[in-house]
């Protein structure tokens, strides 16, 4: 199952960017192991828009053109479910079980996402109840994909 993660903003060069890379790389190395693989960033362009609907319309649309015919659509939302590591671990493996092609994990910009994107979504998650910036939600997204990795795997980084 391909995993794709599309987030409007970029991340610049430094220890941001450095991270993400760091813990994408240990993400695709042990989801190998449970048929996890092309942990694909796509960085979608901020809108120039001066609307904020129309902001907010533009970024999803270019989203929803990156998201492959079957995926499962999961949003980061901060009104989203806050579910425990194990949970997305389990999660990820029910969709591999599934057979689906892959997961597209969505970080929408400083306006959020479109309504239209958002009722596409199977799951809305959300990291707790306080506002993140969106670089930070990246690499957690991250981070939790290679723990999830490490519970499937039995390994003991996740010690839970």
């Amino acid at each position: 199952m391909r995993v794709i993660i599309a987030a409007v903003g970029r991340l610049k060069q430094g220890p941001e960017r450095e991270l993400a890379a760091a813990y994408r790389k240990r993400a695709e190395a042990i989801g190998r192991n449970f048929g996890l693989r092309d942990f694909e960033i796509v960085e979608i362009r901020e809108s120039r828009a001066q609307d904020t609907e129309r902001r907010r319309t533009e970024e999803s649309i270019a989203i929803a053109n990156v998201i492959p015919e079957g995926a499962i659509v999961a949003i980061l939302d901060e009104r989203g479910e806050n579910i425990d590591s194990a949970a997305f671990a389990a999660l990820l493996r029910k969709w591999r079980e599934e057979d689906r092609p892959a997961v597209c994990f969505v970080v929408g910009g400083a306006d959020g996402l479109a309504q239209s994107l958002r009722d596409r979504a199977k799951v809305k998650l959300a990291f707790g109840a306080a506002t993140w910036p969106h670089q930070l939600v990246r690499i957690m997204l991250l981070e939790q994909l290679y723990r999830a990795g490490t519970i499937l795997a039995s390994h003991p980084y996740h010690r839970g």
